[in-house]
C-alpha cells in the first residue's frame, strides 16, 4: 500500500492539500515501511500559480484536479492537515482515500502513528471549494 502525505518539507505536514510544496510517499507492507519518496507538487493550479486571491480560483470556473489525480493514482491513502471537499471526493472518486488529520506532527510520526492504529483524523473537509 502508498499512502501519500501533502508536506512542506520533510518535517511539516501541510495545512492544504493544493497548497503543499511535495507529496511523501510511503510505501507500507505488513505494516512496516519499506519505501519513501518525495514528488514535488508541480500538479496542483496553486503550486503551477495559476490561482489568485484568497481562495484561489473563481468559483463559477472549478479547476481540474486530473493532474494531481494522476500524480498520485499509485497511492491508496492520502493525508494532511486540510482539504477541500471537491478534492476529497475527485479523490475518492478515483479510489484514494483522503483522511484530514487532526495530530500535529512530522511526516514519518503521522504514518508510525497510522500504522499503528492511533491517528486521529477530523473527518472534516473545507466546503470553501465547492
Amino acid at each position: 500500500m502508498k499512502i501519500a502525505v501533502a508536506a512542506q518539507d520533510a518535517n511539516t505536514v501541510s495545512q492544504h492539500f493544493g497548497r503543499s510544496a511535495c507529496f511523501i510517499v510511503f510505501e507500507e507492507k505488513d505494516g512496516k515501511v519499506v519505501g519513501k519518496e518525495v514528488r514535488d507538487n508541480t500538479y496542483t493550479a496553486h503550486a503551477k500559480g495559476e490561482c489568485d486571491g484568497e481562495h484561489d480560483h473563481h468559483h463559477d470556473e472549478p479547476h481540474s484536479h486530473a493532474d494531481i489525480l494522476n500524480a498520485l493514482h499509485d497511492c491508496d491513502i492520502v493525508l494532511c492537515r486540510g482539504m477541500g471537499f471537491r478534492a476529497a471526493e475527485d479523490l475518492k472518486a478515483n479510489g484514494i482515500r483522503p483522511f484530514v488529520i487532526a495530530d500535529e506532527a512530522t511526516p514519518d510520526e503521522i504514518i508510525k502513528a497510522l500504522l499503528a492504529g492511533t491517528l486521529k483524523a477530523s473527518a472534516t473537509f473545507c466546503r470553501c471549494h465547492e
